[in-house]
């Protein structure tokens, strides 16, 4: 009877660290969020749009002004909706710091990589954040839901942007 040599497992390679980008990263906004604040747009123009027939109606005024201020409201919303999709961003991170859009109650919204002590998981009023504690005792609150990144890697990639600050 021959025995056959168990097979050797293949050594499981050590995690690395995530690569840094050379350039800037930017962050942008998730289409949900954009989707939501172009609905919240198209209500506020139906909602003036209303307001304007009234107040044409009740003065007198020419009809062609509806068209006018609906005409120009669809302009701003489609233009708002193209820089939201396109140029806005939440978070943008080089190698001296980093910088938050977007976001209410973030705490800090730009900082250097030293001014920061770690970068932990967090919920705060229940949201999943990225949570960059300061070495003045603030805090910037990045909450991942908002991005258009997959969070563990955006998490990574703060987290060596960070590292390689503190290493410098």
């Amino acid at each position: 009877m021959s025995e056959t040599p168990e097979p050797t497992p293949e050594p499981t390679p050590e995690p690395t660290a995530a690569p840094i980008p050379a350039e800037p990263s930017v962050h942008r906004l998730a289409p949900a969020f954009t989707a939501r604040l172009v609905g919240l747009a198209f209500l506020l123009l139906a909602l003036t749009t209303f307001a304007v027939t009234a107040l044409v109606l009740a003065v007198g005024w020419p009809p062609d002004l509806i068209v006018a201020v609906l005409v120009l409201e669809l302009v701003a919303v489609f233009a708002a909706a193209a820089w939201l999709r396109s140029r806005a961003y939440v978070v943008r991170l080089d190698d001296e710091g980093y910088s938050v859009r977007l976001v209410r109650g973030a705490g800090v919204k730009d900082g250097r990589w030293s001014e920061v002590t770690e970068a932990v998981a967090a919920h705060p009023r229940d949201v999943p954040c990225l949570v960059l504690r300061r070495v003045d005792g603030t805090t910037t609150a990045i909450p991942v839901g908002l991005l258009a990144t997959d969070k563990d890697a955006f998490a990574r990639e703060v987290g060596a942007r960070l590292s390689a600050a503190h290493r410098a």
